[in-house]
């Protein structure tokens, strides 16, 4: 608990820490007896690793892919469960749901199937977002291409609570392509992962003049924690319009470098450059959200039948900045949580199947014609790369109140822009394609990430303001963005339906 609060500078909420710490182990079982394969010591006993901000050896892991391993039992089980059916190469597009006074519901949701073009509307008593983060905001990312903010958009339109956007966690030092002799053929979907354990190992970060900088800014150096490496990279690319660093392993004997790095080397191989040679070019990129749609213990939001666990969830348990390995563990202990109450709100509520009337249809622009389809394509894919790089410069590892502004501006200005062509092009309010969906949720997250950072005027964890560069006790408090009134009507902050009001 202690080590996850101090990583949290102290913004975390005790109770959701404590359920964590105490329901982990359980939860692990579980997973073991489901036939997730963890490594084992000499002894027979779990392997337990620790990392950075752990005080002490607690991680268990499969190799250095724990994620991999866990999603690979949990799927094999839902594909031999009977009770469960897939929908692949399905996206969600909006939540369904109705007003009851004061109450907002949530009846299901509306989806895409990217492989018929069809839009498939799934009514349901109980509906839980486990969609992951927002990582694609920025330029350069770890998460899958699928990570768009899609559950965080769809929540906040659907009137959900979202709490502590501005908590965005990078990873110091990704593979920045444009370093590289030889360019890869394709942008890469996510950024290639250069693991801490080579700063670990004794690599040196140097700038293009080959000037080693992070003893200028804090004495543990290249060991120090990954917010302060990632903000010292940030300051040395800003001060000299730089757009990467150099980390630098090749001081170490060869056949080390090959047998602790065999990943990187080859990865670089392939791109004409030798790690035991040469310094190898790397980018922070934005790794975690911390904050999200804001849950409770039982992974229940302030929308009735709408539960959220993992990445896109609020629980409080990572405060402003989360400690290694706990996302792994939270999505564990709050999807198991969320199973109760979803059987009891299951039980206790009617299900109107002739209410799927209720919410206009989605339509595939079909009608719009291939070339124009084509235009909105191309533009959507520019406009997309815009927002990263305004995300990136104003709104990146160190901020400031005008560039926060800034950033609102151009992001208002952009997406008006986007919209006002889309419109013109005899796009409608009820159109749904999946580059523009998307595209959608990203300016609603981006928004969400800029508002949240204007309104905390201290640093705290991840979020580092220039002109507030301490923290303020006063301001221990989570971020929150109360659902918006109809008032904002850009496409990306309206429900594509009109909501029945009953």
């Amino acid at each position: 608990m202690q080590d996850t609060i101090v990583a949290g500078a102290y913004l975390c909420d005790e109770e959701t820490v404590k359920v964590v710490c105490t329901e982990g182990p359980d939860r692990i079982r579980e997973l073991i007896a489901m036939g997730a394969s963890f490594d084992h010591g000499e002894d027979g006993n779990l392997h337990l690793a620790r990392e950075g901000g752990h005080s002490h050896h607690r991680i268990v892991h499969a190799a250095d892919m724990t994620g991999r391993e866990i999603e690979r039992a949990l799927l094999e089980a839902v594909i031999n469960d009977p009770n469960i059916v897939v929908f692949k190469h399905h996206f969600a597009i909006d939540l369904l749901t109705s007003q009851y006074g004061s109450d907002t519901v949530c009846h299901g949701v509306d989806a895409l199937n990217t492989e018929t073009q069809e839009v498939v509307r799934f009514v349901s008593k109980v509906t839980l977002l486990a969609s992951g983060g927002a990582g694609h905001i920025y330029p350069s990312t770890t998460n899958p291409p699928v990570a768009t903010g899609d559950g965080m958009a769809m929540a906040h339109r659907a009137q959900a609570v979202i709490s502590n956007m501005e908590f965005v966690q990078f990873h110091p030092t990704a593979l920045a392509d444009e370093g590289l002799p030889i360019k890869p053929k394709k942008t890469r979907e996510n950024a290639f992962l250069v693991t801490e354990a080579v700063r670990g190992d004794g690599g040196i970060l140097f700038n293009l003049s080959m000037e080693r900088f992070m003893p200028f800014y804090d004495e543990r150096a290249e060991l120090a924690p990954r917010d302060v490496v990632a903000r010292s990279i940030d300051d040395q690319l800003k001060k000299r319009n730089e757009k990467y660093v150099l980390l630098d392993i090749s001081h170490k004997p060869r056949e080390k470098i090959l047998s602790h790095f065999p990943n990187i080397a080859a990865e670089c191989l392939q791109h004409g450059l030798d790690i035991t040679q040469q310094p190898i070019p790397v980018v922070p990129a934005a790794h975690y959200m911390c904050g999200g749609v804001r849950a409770g213990l039982q992974g229940e939001t302030n929308v009735h039948g709408l539960y959220v666990a993992g990445e896109v969830a609020c629980t409080g348990l990572h405060g402003a900045n989360r400690l290694a390995s706990n996302s792994l563990l939270e999505a564990l202990v709050f999807a198991r949580r969320a199973v109760q109450p979803s059987i009891d709100h299951m039980k206790s509520s009617s299900l109107d199947l002739s209410a799927s009337n209720l919410w206009t249809q989605p339509v595939v622009p079909k009608s719009l014609g291939s070339d124009v389809m084509h235009k909105i394509l191309r533009t959507t894919k520019e406009v997309r790369k815009e927002l990263q790089s305004v995300m990136w410069k104003y709104v990146g590892i160190v901020r400031s109140t005008t560039r926060l502004q800034e950033a609102e501006q151009k992001i208002g200005e952009l997406e008006a822009k986007w919209e006002t062509y889309l419109f013109e092009h005899g796009w409608q309010q009820t159109m749904v394609a999946l580059d523009a969906c998307e595209m959608r949720n990203l300016f609603c997250c981006a928004k969400l990430v800029v508002s949240s950072a204007l309104a905390r005027h201290e640093s705290r964890g991840l979020h580092y303001m220039i002109d507030f560069p301490h923290l303020e006790e006063s301001k221990r408090l989570p971020t929150v963005i109360f659902p918006s009134s109809h008032m904002m009507s850009t496409w990306s902050s309206r429900q594509l339906h009109q909501q029945p009001m009953y």
